[in-house]
């Protein structure tokens, strides 16, 4: 199931994207992107977004601490 992991800085994504290469190799280096939303005016406040899948239960309950230390959250896309 994809899960994306959404924060508000572009550093702090890709410094968790970097981590869960680490973390589980077989995964890559997830993907970071910035998302707008429909109608936004200001781009300032985009959110950037990692996504990952394949992650058991055990898995992602390691990746949400981690996400949390960074002030995001973990949505399934």
């Amino acid at each position: 199931m994809r899960q994306l992991l959404v924060f508000a800085e572009r550093d702090d994504a890709e410094e968790v994207a970097e981590t869960l290469g680490e973390w589980f190799p077989a995964l890559g280096v997830p993907r970071v992107w910035r998302e707008t939303l429909a109608g936004e005016d200001d781009a300032e406040d985009a959110q950037w977004l990692v996504v990952v899948e394949g992650l058991d239960e055990g898995a992602l309950a390691r990746v949400d601490g981690l996400v949390e230390r960074y002030e995001g959250w973990r949505e399934v896309g």
